[in-house]
């Protein structure tokens, strides 16, 4: 098994658990007995996770690779136990905090051993089969827990479908011994980058964090809490229809992958990321306010906007210097999962009754956005 099968058996394993949750958020609703605000909270803290990790995993893994390939799996398990306790709701944030870590370590610590390994042009494809390694897991998660019977309660359903988890922990051995423990150490940051935060910020940068920020609180609101939610209390969909619809939105962004970068190329990326937040703002507008009919076709829309989900960042990268670049990024990420954690905690606080209309808000700022960016590239 060579490096890149195993880095992307790792991640393919660990993403399950992302989407193996989704449709059962209902279920653990009904169970726990718990109120909307605890739903939001309990499903924004992976993001919040993932938002806390980001920075030190990073540094982790450019100190030992190998052990947060390893600690990885581990985490996530223990997540993974606790939810499946079905313990109080503090019991249930702490699992999903876990997972959201242990989801950032095995991220970060693949792509890191993916940009170590330089061989040419292969790069570009092994980061593109990582991603598609991890996509292909949250569909497993999801057609998982739709295919099991719907008596199973949701912590039996929720550690079954977790179980490609072993294949991570088989590989604990491989990645300590493959991946040095120390690397070497990094460049000393140039005086003028380490205060790069303090530097004049290009309009156009400004504007690629929020679009970025956008797709995040979209992508987070609907399918961590909306789609779940309403398809199950407004449309009476079981499990196995939540995820269904939560698999399109995934089926869809898959297949839009390719075509939408083809056109990139030629177009240019702002425009295609102009049209990609139109099709964002409608489809949270369907999702959002419309009938069964528009509820499903916003989804398919949902899809196809986050299928432009790295663009705002090559656009950073294009108007950003090589030394400042890093920061930037961190930055980005950070805000990004910090969107993710706010979406569903903001849809639990103000209650399902009104998640509607603010996801159709969130759409209207991306409709706004789509103007913003059509004018900046047909300039």
């Amino acid at each position: 098994m060579t490096a890149g099968t195993a880095l992307g058996l790792m991640v393919f394993a660990n993403t399950v658990s992302v989407g193996a949750f989704g449709p059962l958020l209902p279920e653990i609703a009904r169970a726990q007995h718990l109120a909307d605000w605890q739903l939001g909270l309990l499903a924004g803290s992976f993001g919040l996770a993932r938002m806390i990790a980001d920075v030190p995993t990073g540094l982790g893994a450019g100190r030992r690779l190998g052990v947060t390939l390893a600690a990885a799996p581990v985490v996530l398990v223990a997540g993974v136990l606790l939810l499946w306790s079905a313990g109080p709701f503090p019991v249930l944030v702490l699992g999903r905090v876990l997972v959201g870590i242990g989801h950032t370590l095995g991220m970060v610590g693949g792509l890191t051993a993916i940009l170590l390994d330089h061989r040419g042009a292969s790069s570009s494809m092994r980061l593109n089969v990582f991603e598609f390694a991890g996509m292909a897991g949250v569909l497993a998660g999801l057609a998982g827990v739709g295919a099991l019977p719907a008596d199973w309660g949701w912590p039996r359903a929720l550690l079954i479908t977790c179980a490609p988890l072993v294949i991570t922990l088989a590989l604990v051995p491989r990645f300590l011994r493959e991946y040095p423990s120390q690397l070497a150490a990094p460049a000393a940051v140039p005086a003028r980058a380490a205060s790069a935060s303090g530097d004049r910020v290009p309009p156009i940068v400004g504007l690629m964090f929020a679009v970025g920020v956008v797709m995040a609180l979209a992508w987070s609101a609907i399918s961590q809490f909306l789609i779940p939610i309403r398809g199950t209390r407004e449309f009476g969909l079981d499990r196995a229809g939540v995820s269904q619809l939560l698999a399109l939105a995934q089926v869809v962004d898959l297949a839009a992958l390719l075509p939408v970068g083809w056109l990139a190329d030629r177009v240019g990326r702002l425009l295609m990321l102009a049209v990609l937040s139109g099709c964002l703002g409608i489809g949270a507008w369907g999702v959002g306010l419309g009938g069964f009919a528009l509820f499903v076709g916003g989804t398919v829309l949902l899809g196809i906007g986050m299928a432009g989900w790295m663009f705002p960042l090559g656009v950073i990268r294009e108007h950003t210097e090589a030394a400042r670049f890093a920061w930037r990024t961190g930055l980005y990420r950070v805000g990004v999962d910090a969107a993710a954690f706010a979406g569903p905690l903001v849809c639990g606080l103000i209650g399902e009754a009104h998640t509607g209309l603010f996801v159709s808000a969130i759409g209207a700022v991306a409709l706004a956005a789509a103007v913003g960016l059509g004018r900046q590239a047909l300039r």
